[in-house]
């Protein structure tokens, strides 16, 4: 059997990620389901699904970021009811970013957010990594780390067939010390992988834990504020990681608090509540 696969975002640019894999030539599971954003929204003003439904077993999550999740609304909206595999980790994240886009792009009515936020839990099925999970229509799926965000996955899907699919989603460098770093599958006999970042070099974390201690440190000295925009998941995160770090290195070495120095505020209620998991 030839591998029929269909990318329905993040084909022409980075966000929108949805991608529709085909089990056999009546059944198909869906790896995310994204909203476009920045330029690529421009191009895709209309979120709405508008791809047919039918057939479509199964919801695959790599990670919660919006450009992946965001369009999970309107695939219920349009009448989409299938099990939705994850990540343990992204299984208690995902309704708090849902919560977020639902009261910042669709409504404030609480009733309604309830809702949705039922309907999504119900359908929620958390997967811990390297367990194979049979899929209704047949094949299996299994989930590795990939070192992006907490609950980051890559996606094996074993087709009917045995050919099998892998879906890398965002990967993230090795020796973050947050995360479990990203394992490569033995085998893909079809890979899709992402590339956001592929025409650069990233400074390593070395770099960046003198760089961000550089900084802290002229602050002190000029009594000033630094603010650092971060997202609310991974980044902040990061952040937080890092300067205790430096925080605790200062203490050691100069005999010196700076965490009676520095207040750290995060400005961000769902930043707060992500670390917090």
């Amino acid at each position: 059997m030839s591998i029929k696969l269909i990318h329905h975002g993040a084909r022409d640019g980075v966000t929108g990620s949805c991608h529709q894999l085909w089990l056999d030539q009546d059944h198909s599971v869906l790896v995310d389901c994204g909203i476009f954003q920045g330029d690529d929204a421009r191009k895709n003003p209309n979120p709405e699904i508008r791809f047919p439904l039918r057939g479509i077993e199964a919801l695959l999550l790599t990670h919660v970021h919006m450009d992946h999740v965001g369009r999970i609304p309107y695939l219920l909206a349009a009448g989409w009811e299938g099990p939705i595999y994850c990540s343990r980790p992204t299984a208690k994240l995902l309704p708090l970013v849902m919560e977020d886009a639902l009261r910042i792009g669709f409504t404030r009515n609480r009733r309604m957010i309830d809702s949705c936020l039922k309907r999504v839990g119900k359908l929620l099925r958390p997967v811990s990594y390297f367990d194979w999970v049979k899929l209704p229509a047949g094949g299996k799926l299994r989930m590795r780390p990939a070192g992006h965000v907490l609950g980051s996955c890559i996606f094996e899907v074993e087709l009917p067939g045995g050919e099998v699919v892998v879906f890398s989603g965002d990967l993230g460098p090795a020796g973050e010390p947050l995360l479990r770093p990203f394992t490569s599958p033995p085998r893909a006999d079809l890979l899709i992988m992402e590339s956001t970042y592929g025409d650069r070099i990233h400074e390593s974390r070395e770099e960046r834990h003198r760089d961000l201690e550089v900084l802290l440190r002229k602050t002190l000295g000029n009594r000033g504020v630094t603010i650092i925009p971060a997202f609310s998941l991974g980044r902040t995160q990061s952040l937080l990681f890092e300067m205790n770090t430096i925080f605790e290195q200062v203490q050691k070495a100069e005999h010196r608090s700076l965490m009676k120095q520095v207040d750290v505020i995060v400005d961000s209620p769902l930043a707060t509540r992500f670390t917090e998991i």
